[in-house]
């Protein structure tokens, strides 16, 4: 499977809204009102991936709830519900599950893989995120674990990880579209479904 390019990335988001709102560039740093630039967790086109970023909607673990996760039968009380657009710290060996800022809409010979930033990695914060199948479209809900044992402050609407795009040499029979996909076209975190 081929990875694609930057130029691809670009071409694709650019006439057929595959990643919206879309940064065609790495953006590393953004002005501010009085003039001056702030550095950044970057985010947009690489190379030969998307830098996507964290969205300000978040589902934070309990960690003081004594229910089990059961990925089978989730019990939404066992998360806290919070947005916001301001930093703010994620316990240490706390779980979050996010969204992405970005809204995805993957071609049908498209999969995608995706890592964690390596600024995230390098304070111990593990970046969970499955591939993007072919025609699945949506906001990306991510979990997100910081496994350090200090609390770690997360940035919404900068970088959070990577997509690599790969292009396979024959279009899949069924997508996730054509199979109904139980996390199709989600617009909210979605918690586990069975």
């Amino acid at each position: 499977m081929p990875v694609k390019s930057d130029q691809w990335i670009i071409e694709q988001s650019e006439t057929t809204d595959m990643i919206k709102p879309f940064a065609r560039t790495q953006v590393k740093k953004i002005e501010l009102p009085d003039g001056s630039s702030q550095g950044v967790i970057s985010f947009g086109v690489s190379s030969y991936g998307y830098d996507m970023r964290l969205g300000t909607d978040f589902r934070l673990l309990k960690a003081d709830h004594a229910g089990i996760v059961d990925p089978k039968n989730i019990d939404p009380t066992l998360y806290q519900p919070f947005s916001t657009e301001k930093p703010f710290e994620l316990p240490a060996r706390g779980l979050v599950l996010a969204q992405t800022l970005e809204y995805f809409k993957i071609p049908r010979e498209i999969l995608t893989i995706c890592f964690g930033k390596s600024t995230y990695a390098r304070c111990g914060v593990f970046v969970n995120v499955t591939p993007f199948e072919p025609e699945w479209e949506g906001f990306a809900t991510i979990s997100i674990t910081n496994m350090s044992s200090r609390p770690v402050r997360m940035y919404p609407k900068e970088g959070i990880a990577q997509l690599i795009f790969l292009q396979s040499d024959q279009v899949c029979a069924i997508s996730y579209r054509d199979k109904q996909g139980k996390y199709q076209a989600q617009t909210e975190i979605t918690t586990a479904r069975v």
